[in-house]
């Protein structure tokens, strides 16, 4: 599969088969997550990959009660420290890791593979669930499976809305 068909293809997925994921496609999606580009190469990440069905599904109460997060047979959640600002003013690791997980979503959709990406949950409960250093962050909470349906396409606005050539022009009327 090129990379513009897994674009085009993928899906948020929030419905699992009840089958395991291969430690090999397991390894892939967390080479994917390491290879990505970040700011001076830092990878100032961690990956919590949970198989426990009990702790999954404690996540999954603090991910607002989504109880589909709990039924996937993999929860990873990403977490970060040090909170630097480029000189551009924006944060470094927000921007890291959603590059690493960018990289993820399109290894995934190779592998036969489905997630969601959650931003709905409660950090520290979280975080308290994994056991993460006091100085980390809870980041994403992604639950992984082979979905048990193929998701719905979402609508796209065109492109004359989204991109400016050379500067923000604006039309006169």
């Amino acid at each position: 599969m090129d990379v513009i068909t897994a674009i085009k293809t993928r899906r948020t997925i929030r419905s699992y088969q009840d089958r395991p994921i291969e430690e090999e496609k397991l390894e892939r999606l967390l080479t994917a997550m390491q290879l990505a580009p970040g700011a001076r190469n830092e990878q100032d990440h961690i990956m919590v990959v949970v198989k426990d069905e009990k702790l999954r599904k404690q996540i999954a109460e603090a991910c607002a009660g989504q109880t589909f997060v709990g039924e996937a047979p993999v929860v990873m959640v990403m977490c970060y420290t040090d909170e630097r600002i480029m000189m551009c003013n924006q944060a470094v690791r927000p921007i890291d890791c959603s590059i690493a997980l960018s990289f993820m979503l399109l290894e995934a959709q190779e592998l036969g593979l489905g997630l969601c990406w959650i931003g709905a949950f409660d950090a520290r409960a979280v975080k308290e669930l994994i056991n993460a250093p006091e100085e980390y962050t809870v980041f994403a909470v992604l639950p992984i499976g082979y979905p048990a349906n193929d998701g719905y396409i979402r609508p796209r606005k065109p492109l004359s809305e989204l991109v400016r050539y050379e500067t923000w022009k604006t039309e006169k009327v």
